[in-house]
Parts: structure tokens; C-alpha cells; sequence
């Protein structure tokens, strides 16, 4: 009878996270699944880079880019929760059920509603501006250099995490499970050279690369990734936005 409690003692610790950075891995892994795994969830960060990037050249307000960002979040968020509902029913159950078939049913809904609600809200933030649209409508760019900074956090964020994805399902090439490229340096040295083009304070610029170096240290003390892959993630990071930027700029001389 003593052994009963045990066992269940231990069960819980294997379900439980141990700590906020335990939880923090377990969830990054679960986005890494979803992305590598699910095709509905690749086309949908696919459109979402490209939505991303079109919206640079509407004019489009503070509160319209925040609800224009949260549906496709919504969408995102609704693709995986309709996965992990479809991967418990199919834990637990392996042949036809009436109530599996309900419960993916439901799920899938979701994702329908989600997307009804981003092609609502599209209507109405971008008709009246398509309406409109002229070659003029490139000079919204460069009035909003904040919303560029932004835009080219979401599209590295996005294309990183295709890169780990990628490289935690291919074995044979130049990424695989032995270099896996770092999302925290790539995030950091991205924001650092957000900061580098958006402003000319010599102590923000320093203060931005010292806190970007640290992050990559970070990384390499824990022991979560090598040197080469804390660099490559750092180059990557800061092309990643030199390159938004080089376009945004190539297109406005354009004009």
C-alpha cells in the first residue's frame, strides 16, 4: 500500500514543471512541434509574414496594427489548440467514436470562427485603403518607422523559429539536431539593431549591444547552445532585419 503513493509521487513529478524555466522549455517545445509537424500551422505563419509585410504600407493606426496582430495570434492560437485537443482524443482513443468525432469537430470550429473573424476584421481596417491605394501609399512607411521596427521583430521571431523547427527535423544538411540555432540571440541581436537604426544615442547603442552579448553569453553558460550557434544566430538576427530594412528603403526611392 506504501508503494501506491510513491508511484503516484512520482507520476506527478514527471507530469509537473519543476520551475518556470522547465515550463518555459515544455512550452517553446510544444510551438517547435506545432511548427514542424502541423501543415495548417506552416501556411498560416507563412501568411502571416506576408500580411506582415503588406501591412507596412497602409497607414495603418496604433490600435488597428494591435487588432490586426491579435487575430492572426488568435488564429495561430486556435491551429494548436485544435491540435493538442486532436492528439489527446487520439491518445485515447483508437478507433471511430461519436464523441472523438465531436470533440474534433468542435476544435476544428474553432479554427473556422477564427478565421471568419480575420477576414471581418481585414474588411474593415484595409477596404476603405485598397479603395484608395496608389503609389502614394508607400510614403505610410516611412511615417511609421515604429511600426517597420515591429513588423521586423514578428518576421525574424517567425523565420527563426522556421529555422529550429527545420533543424530539429533535418538530419542530414547543414542544420540538424547537432546545431540548432539560438531564438533568444537572434531576438537580441535583432532589437539590437532595431536600436542601432533608430537612433544616434552612443550610450543606447552601447547599452543595446552589452545587453544582446550578455543574452547570447546566457545561452552558452546554461549550456544550451554552442558558440557557433549563439554566433550564426546572431548574424542571423541582425541580416534578418538589415534586409527588411534595405527593402522598405530600396521600395521608397522608388517612389
Amino acid at each position: 500500500m506504501e508503494q501506491e503513493p510513491k508511484k503516484q509521487n512520482a507520476k506527478d513529478q514527471r507530469i509537473k514543471n519543476h520551475g518556470f524555466i522547465d515550463a518555459w522549455k515544455n512550452a517553446f517545445n510544444g510551438i517547435i512541434y506545432a511548427t514542424t509537424t502541423q501543415g495548417n500551422i506552416q501556411k498560416q505563419l507563412i501568411i502571416a509574414v506576408i500580411v506582415v509585410i503588406v501591412s507596412l504600407f497602409f497607414n495603418l493606426s496604433r490600435a488597428e496594427f494591435l487588432c490586426f496582430l491579435f487575430t492572426i495570434i488568435l488564429i495561430i492560437f486556435a491551429e494548436m489548440v485544435n491540435t493538442a485537443i486532436e492528439t489527446v482524443v487520439d491518445l485515447y482513443v483508437d478507433v471511430y467514436h461519436p464523441k472523438a468525432k465531436i470533440a474534433k469537430d468542435v476544435a476544428a470550429g474553432g479554427v473556422v470562427i477564427t478565421t471568419i473573424n480575420a477576414l471581418i476584421v481585414a474588411y474593415f481596417l484595409f477596404f476603405d485603403k485598397i479603395a484608395d491605394i496608389g503609389l502614394a501609399f508607400i510614403e505610410h512607411v516611412t511615417n511609421s518607422p515604429v511600426h517597420v521596427a515591429f513588423s521586423a521583430m514578428i518576421i525574424t521571431i517567425i523565420a527563426v523559429l522556421a529555422l529550429i523547427a527545420y533543424a530539429k527535423t533535418n538530419k542530414h544538411k547543414g542544420l540538424n539536431e547537432k546545431f540548432i540555432p539560438s531564438g533568444h540571440a537572434t531576438i537580441a541581436f535583432a532589437a539590437n539593431t532595431i536600436i542601432w537604426l533608430l537612433t544616434d544615442n552612443i550610450v543606447i547603442l552601447i547599452l543595446g549591444l552589452v545587453m544582446a552579448i550578455l543574452v547570447a553569453e546566457s545561452r552558452i553558460a546554461a549550456k544550451e547552445h554552442k558558440l557557433s550557434e549563439v554566433i550564426f544566430s546572431g548574424c542571423f538576427g541582425t541580416a534578418m532585419v538589415l534586409m527588411l530594412y534595405g527593402i522598405v528603403t530600396a521600395i521608397i526611392k522608388l517612389i
